[in-house]
């Protein structure tokens, strides 16, 4: 499988902290670079991390509160300025069209990046050969979605066992590895005793919502699951209000989903300097539970 990564930009919630930035991650896989939110102050934290802004591919928008979209006109700017030779492609929930627009009309109005704008919401909203982008409906105040990410199974060749076959002609390989029979001296190599499947790989991003079955679908075997966790099941009244979600109930999340890891992220600057609070509560339910901190890479 492709090496994946996730470099978190700004995990704190509406508020920021002297150690945490508004929401932005950033996803790396191939010649993507995928931007989730754009939090006012992401530019900044893109040179932080020795990150180069104009290699974003696509924005997912989670939803139009200003913590999540406060850096999209610095952003635009940003990229107008440094030549962005790209097509920016921008994808959010009903009404980013019109909102994208009035950025553009407020702040970039004599010029700007090339960019495609499309309002999703349920299902897939990008399938390439490699991966497939999914939206998915939250429950929160104004229209959210979450998103995932999977990268798609693979057929992979058994190296050990093809150097004994001694192939003299390269197509071959490419043969085997699109799952086809070959023949070597007149014998049928069969691609199945040759090869093996990898499994798709997925990482989910959930950000300010009430909890919901979607949760649940958007996270199902996912490696990776990235979530917010604003309240402590003591605030259960005010989670249930302001729709977000408890520490407990991201890792019910990780747990039904079967997920492999938990990252919690977009936390209260309440709790910033008592985070194990927001730990032990996520790990009630499921163990494998890091907090994310600003510029912080993991792997996937």
């Amino acid at each position: 499988m492709v090496e994946s990564s996730i470099t978190f930009l700004g995990t704190s919630q509406a508020i920021p902290t002297a150690k945490r930035n508004h929401t932005a991650v950033l996803m790396q896989y191939k010649n993507e670079n995928i931007l989730i939110d754009c939090g006012e102050g992401t530019q900044r934290q893109f040179r932080k991390a020795h990150l180069n802004p104009c290699k974003i591919t696509r924005l997912l928008i989670t939803h139009w509160h200003g913590d999540h979209v406060l850096g999209i006109p610095g952003l635009l700017q940003t990229l107008l300025l440094n030549g962005y030779s790209k097509t920016l492609y921008i994808y959010g929930p009903k009404g980013t069209s019109y909102f994208i627009k009035q950025i553009i009309k407020t702040f970039v109005s004599y010029n700007t990046i090339p960019l495609v704008i499309k309002e999703v919401s349920n299902g897939k909203i990008l399938e390439t050969k490699d991966f497939v982008i999914e939206a998915s409906a939250m429950k929160h105040s104004n229209p959210c979605n979450a998103y995932s990410f999977t990268e798609k199974s693979r057929i992979r060749l058994k190296k050990d066992k093809i150097k004994k076959l001694k192939i003299k002609d390269k197509k071959d390989f490419g043969k085997l590895a699109e799952g086809k029979n070959i023949k070597i001296d007149g014998k049928v190599i069969k691609a199945k005793d040759y090869t093996y499947k990898t499994p798709d790989k997925k990482v989910a991003f959930i950000f300010d919502t009430g909890l919901n079955p979607n949760c649940y679908k958007i996270s199902k075997n996912a490696e990776l699951v990235i979530s917010e966790a604003v309240y402590l099941n003591s605030e259960q009244e005010l989670a249930d209000l302001h729709e977000h979600l408890t520490a407990e109930e991201a890792g019910k999340i990780a747990q039904k989903a079967k997920a492999k890891r938990l990252y919690l992220a977009h936390l209260s600057q309440r709790y910033d300097c008592n985070e194990d609070l927001i730990s032990k509560e996520a790990k009630k339910k499921f163990k494998n539970v890091v907090i994310a901190e600003d510029l912080m890479k993991v792997k996937f």
